[in-house]
């Protein structure tokens, strides 16, 4: 079974092999899922620090965060460094919808974190399990 990815003979970067038009929908499909899920836990963060927020506001949030991620697992880029700047962009959408001081703004940030974390365990875990199943 051959690897769809493969390192180009002095570069740090994979190239993927399969044929762009079967991979479009899908990965474009992943992004929004993401970006929505992202957005949905902002929320919920938001929603839980400080009182009545609206959610359409918070749809700005998960779409950055989500680019973030797609770049670091396509350009193979250190988990840490990944993560760091996932949580400063997040940082900044929540400074500029909310503008929150330092304190509330971290509570804010870490309950987002905490939440998209759990939540995503629990779906993982439920995708598999259902994965799992027999016919």
């Amino acid at each position: 079974m051959s690897v769809p990815f493969s390192l180009a003979a002095g570069t740090r970067f994979a190239v993927l092999q399969v044929p762009l038009q079967s991979t479009t929908v899908p990965i474009l499909a992943t992004y929004v899922l993401f970006a929505a899920f992202l957005s949905l836990t902002a929320f919920v963060a938001a929603r839980n620090l400080l009182g009545d927020v609206s959610l359409r506001r918070h749809a700005l949030v998960g779409p950055p965060i989500a680019a973030i991620a797609f770049l670091a697992a396509t350009f193979e880029f250190p988990p840490y460094l990944a993560l760091a700047a996932a949580l400063v962009v997040d940082a900044v959408a929540f400074r500029q919808l909310h503008d929150l001081d330092r304190r509330l703004l971290l509570g804010v940030v870490v309950i987002h974190f905490v939440v998209s974390v759990i939540l995503g365990a629990i779906l993982f875990s439920l995708v598999a399990l259902l994965g799992s199943a027999p016919v």
